[in-house]
């Protein structure tokens, strides 16, 4: 199981060894204008999930997905850090929220 961690800048790293390092760094740096609808509708896409299971698994309302797909609203904060982290390694992830 891959250890990460989110910094106060915004950067996801994976820790090894008691050393960081960047995860994905194209995509962590990505500016909100670039986490386009597009984008959330490729990562659920590739997950083979629909919305309805998208939503389920990041445990927000399906609204949420439909909102970020349909470009009404985008994703901020800790979740655009979580769509990125899902883009880097998304069983990992799905494994790790699927425990909680």
């Amino acid at each position: 199981m891959r250890r990460l961690r989110l910094k106060a800048d915004g950067r996801i790293v994976e820790l090894r060894d008691g050393q960081e390092f960047p995860l994905a760094p194209a995509l962590i740096s990505a500016a909100p204008a670039e986490a386009t609808p597009p984008v959330v509708r490729d990562l659920r896409q590739r997950a083979r999930l629909t919305q309805l299971e998208f939503a389920a698994r990041l445990g927000v309302p399906v609204e949420t997905i439909r909102n970020w797909e349909q470009g009404k609203r985008m994703p901020r904060g800790p979740a655009r850090a979580l769509l990125a982290v899902i883009a880097a390694a998304p069983e990992t992830v799905f494994a790790a929220l699927a425990r909680t």
